[in-house]
């Protein structure tokens, strides 16, 4: 049987008899890209501000692998697409990840050890559960997305900001502690909390939840949390933006109390179909090619709320169909600050939201698999007491949380490579043309040069100057 980590013996494809396919001995990678996130981290500072924060409880004479590389091991790993710690394994001699993940410089990381093993991956996802650590992570999220935002803005804060604030299930195939059926998705879930911005695409923060917990469970705390973190970090104004899960009268009038301004979809009922009757008719005169839409301004109060709140009727054509669509809006936004078609078209902001959500579940896809097994034997022999079970669902938290900050190392990229070509690109366009690729490292003396494939290398030849010239700097 052919091991893994022999030599390829030369082969001949039957198809072309002048090609040969071999094995050397060079330093190839695919993953070039690790270096280039490396340069993101280092110069947003955000290791660094983590490690200051952090505990790390392992004996300084045991460490092989410090704090500060095995927090951008997990990182680069889940921005180059290998989402599974067991991948680590298979990338531990890879060049470009040895270099970019050590936190030595020169030809060390290419001496020493490799790439973290998954065995060690495992254990500093469980050191990063730790609740004190847990909650560094979390905050590490939006103190990155705030370097970012200020560093493209030449250090200034955003006078204002929406958060956008909704729930994204995501799908688990095994026993992971909370993890439960739902029965509105039709399948066994996660059911996380996301905070995000629509407009300029950042994550700020995630929050694990069972699976069958509901859309607005704890969310008004998780919101006031981010608020109050956003404030201090990038923006002096902070309002939020919801869908119809949410606005409950706890809620709305949690944000009220605060003087944090909101507009949220608006689940349908009886009473509010009664005052959207009257507004049920389509305008006198020919209906025209294109669908309308019209809006109306009403004043409702649902039996629970304590007074009563500024609702806006949407009333919409839908081509070849013969009856009107509608929905409604809240909002604690008077009509002096936003008009009505102005607050529709800032709620509509909100699909940008979801779809960067998506962003995060399909092209980061964090691997939300660690469970409560206790070990009982240790490379096939029985230990003499079993070690203790982990906090899976904490652990599972940490995942989602390095994901986030993949996503927003990674989206920082996107961004400069979407201003130096002037087009849009998604993370995963990102990654297959830019951040994967064929490259050599050739080391000369005491140094290297990294030799991408030019198919890369016109990408990074734009891209890197617009890296270099963001202005980093700390809060």
């Amino acid at each position: 049987d052919a091991r893994m980590g022999e030599m390829l013996q030369p082969v001949i494809p039957g198809f072309n008899r002048s090609l040969r396919v071999e094995s050397r001995a060079d330093r190839l990678t695919g993953d070039p890209g690790a270096v280039l996130l490396r340069e993101v981290l280092e110069r947003s500072g955000i290791v660094s501000w983590m490690t200051a924060r952090l505990s790390d409880p392992r004996s300084k004479v045991d460490v092989t692998h410090d704090l500060a590389s095995l927090i951008r091991t997990s990182i680069l790993l889940s921005a180059q697409g290998w989402r599974d710690h067991d991948d680590a394994d298979a990338l531990r001699q890879d060049p470009a990840f040895r270099l970019a993940a050590s936190s030595s410089a020169g030809l060390t990381p290419l001496e020493g050890p490799g790439l973290a093993s998954q065995p060690t991956l495992s254990r500093f996802t469980a050191l990063m559960a730790a609740p004190a650590n847990l909650k560094v992570l979390r905050e590490a999220v939006l103190e990155m997305a705030g370097r970012g935002i200020r560093a493209e803005r030449r250090g200034k804060r955003m006078p204002s900001v929406t958060l956008d604030v909704d729930s994204a299930p995501i799908e688990v195939h095994g026993h992971q502690p909370k993890a439960e059926w739902n029965g509105h998705y039709n399948a066994r879930i996660y059911h996380p909390l996301i905070t995000s911005i629509a407009e300029t695409g950042d994550m700020l923060d995630a929050r694990l939840r069972a699976g069958n917990v509901s859309t607005a469970d704890g969310a008004l705390d998780v919101i006031l949390d981010v608020v109050d973190r956003a404030r201090k970090s990038f923006c002096d104004v902070a309002m939020v933006r919801i869908d119809a899960g949410f606005p409950s009268a706890a809620l709305l009038a949690g944000l009220e109390a605060r003087g944090i301004d909101y507009v949220s979809r608006l689940r349908a009922n009886p009473v509010l179909d009664r005052l959207a009757e009257p507004h049920m008719v389509r305008p006198v005169g020919r209906r025209p090619v294109q669908p309308r839409t019209w809006l109306r301004e009403l004043r409702y109060q649902a039996d629970s709320w304590d007074r009563p709140r500024r609702v806006i009727l949407v009333v919409k054509e839908r081509e070849g169909d013969l009856l009107l669509d509608r929905f409604f809006l809240v909002t604690s936004l008077s009509w002096t600050k936003l008009l009505r078609h102005e607050v529709l078209a800032h709620y509509r902001e909100r699909g940008k939201a979801e779809g960067h959500m998506g962003e995060l579940k399909d092209v980061l896809a964090p691997a939300l698999s660690s469970s409560n097994r206790a070990k009982s034997h240790l490379r096939g022999k029985k230990l003499k007491s079993r070690t203790p079970a982990i906090d899976a669902f904490a652990c599972n938290e940490v995942r989602l949380l390095i994901a986030c900050l993949a996503y927003q190392v990674m989206h920082i990229a996107r961004r400069a490579m979407a201003k130096a070509t002037g087009t849009g690109w998604s993370l995963r366009r990102l990654r297959e043309r830019v951040l994967r690729a064929g490259a050599r490292l050739v080391i000369s003396g005491r140094r290297m040069t990294l030799a991408l494939s030019s198919a890369a290398a016109s990408f990074w030849a734009v891209l890197w100057p617009r890296l270099m010239a963001l202005q980093w700097a700390d809060p």
